[in-house]
């Protein structure tokens, strides 16, 4: 399986270039995507220094837009898979060889998981991602226990299907959604999330209402 690695990646100069090398470690040349999502603060040109193919989005445009420029670029280069992780550092890439296995072995979209070890995870986070997963399962027709995690493996076969239409974190769960529904399978593996004081850009209020959205658009998915 030859795949490629796609990081959304905004204001995240002093952060990206590490996650850059990690990910190059397990993956062929060439297969380190990152999409600038209409940064001011040299994120771009670190990442391009850690030896990233860069692509500018040319205003912030959210994570979705950002994932669906990233499988785009990467499909039509070729790749059997797209890994997505963050750009901060809360996905280590030594995880990328789990993702492939797992791809491997069936797997259509494999979601990374941390809820085997939510010592360090904030409680409201703790309490929303249950709360989210728990509806996502339900919409998809599959149980998973973390449907929030940015950090996924997706087949080249589910990407090609699935126009994703959310702009923002949305997106995410609207993946899950769309690959249970048209029956892609899909699978968890565990990981380890790094909490190393980072700020979240996730706007509660907003990106709640983003996620009602979803699921009221969802009653016309298929």
């Amino acid at each position: 399986m030859r795949a490629a690695a796609v990081i959304p990646a905004f204001r995240e100069r002093e952060r990206v270039g590490a996650v850059v090398a990690g990910a190059r470690r397990h993956l062929p040349e060439g297969a380190v995507l990152v999409i600038d999502d209409g940064s001011a603060d040299g994120t771009a040109e670190a990442a391009e220094r850690a030896g990233a193919r860069v692509f500018r989005q040319a205003v912030n445009a959210g994570k979705g837009a950002a994932l669906r420029r990233g499988y785009e670029e990467a499909l039509a280069m070729g790749f059997d898979a797209v890994v997505f992780l963050d750009a901060d550092g809360q996905h280590d890439p030594a995880s990328i060889p789990a993702f492939l296995h797992a791809a491997e072995e069936g797997g259509d979209l494999v979601l990374g998981t941390r809820m085997g070890a939510v010592g360090s995870m904030p409680p409201l986070r703790l309490w929303t991602n249950r709360f989210t997963s728990w509806v996502v399962s339900r919409l998809a027709g599959w149980r998973v226990t973390d449907s929030q995690c940015g950090y996924r493996l997706a087949h080249a076969r589910l990407l090609l299907t699935l126009d994703l239409r959310g702009a923002r974190y949305d997106a995410e769960s609207e993946m899950v959604v769309k690959a249970g529904r048209r029956g892609f399978r899909i699978v968890e593996i565990p990981i380890e999330t790094i909490y190393g004081g980072e700020t979240s850009k996730i706007r509660p209020l907003v990106d709640s209402g983003r996620f009602v959205r979803m699921v009221w658009r969802s009653r016309k998915w298929r």
